[in-house]
């Protein structure tokens, strides 16, 4: 699920995928594999996610894990709605903002 996380996101940042592989190095098939759930990616290729979006590694993974919890039980459009509306709301407090957000969510 991590794939849809990462997909979504690059949607959201407005990269391409062209630009989004190769920003991270890799080939536009591997970005593929990975945004389509074939291939998971690695512990670093996912902090040159979590660089380029400019967001700590740990909020990224568990925006991914929330996002597979609620896709089981069948919300994760439910999900990613009420995710934008915070994500919008805290942005304009700042990066800070939404850092200390998903940080307080892993308590």
């Amino acid at each position: 699920m991590i794939g849809d996380v990462l997909k979504r996101t690059r949607l959201i940042y407005g990269y391409k995928a062209s630009e989004m592989s190769s920003l991270l190095g890799i080939s536009n098939s591997y970005l593929s594999e990975i945004e389509n759930n074939k291939k998971q990616p690695s512990l670093e290729l996912l902090k040159c996610y979590s660089e380029i979006y400019g967001i700590k590694l740990s909020s990224l993974i568990m925006l991914a894990e929330s996002f597979e919890e609620a896709s089981q039980l069948n919300k994760s459009q439910e999900f990613i709605k009420k995710t934008m509306l915070r994500l919008i709301n805290l942005m304009s407090k700042g990066e800070e903002g939404l850092d200390e957000h998903l940080d307080e969510k892993k308590v």
